[in-house]
């Protein structure tokens, strides 16, 4: 799976923060790159996501 230290990865990810965006209740991103690379980084994403609500809990 790649990752954001992994040199082969080709996928883009831009965070946006800001006013506008935090009255919207979180943060905007833009995923760029091959299909499989972006799927493999949504799903980066969503385990990082569930990890850090299960610590939390």
């Amino acid at each position: 799976m790649p990752s954001p230290t992994n040199p082969s990865c080709r996928v883009r990810v831009l965070r946006q923060t800001g006013r506008a965006v935090a009255q919207q209740g979180g943060v905007r991103l833009v995923i760029s790159g091959r299909i499989n690379d972006v799927c493999a980084e949504l799903d980066r994403l969503a385990d990082q996501e569930h990890q850090l609500a299960s610590r939390a809990a």
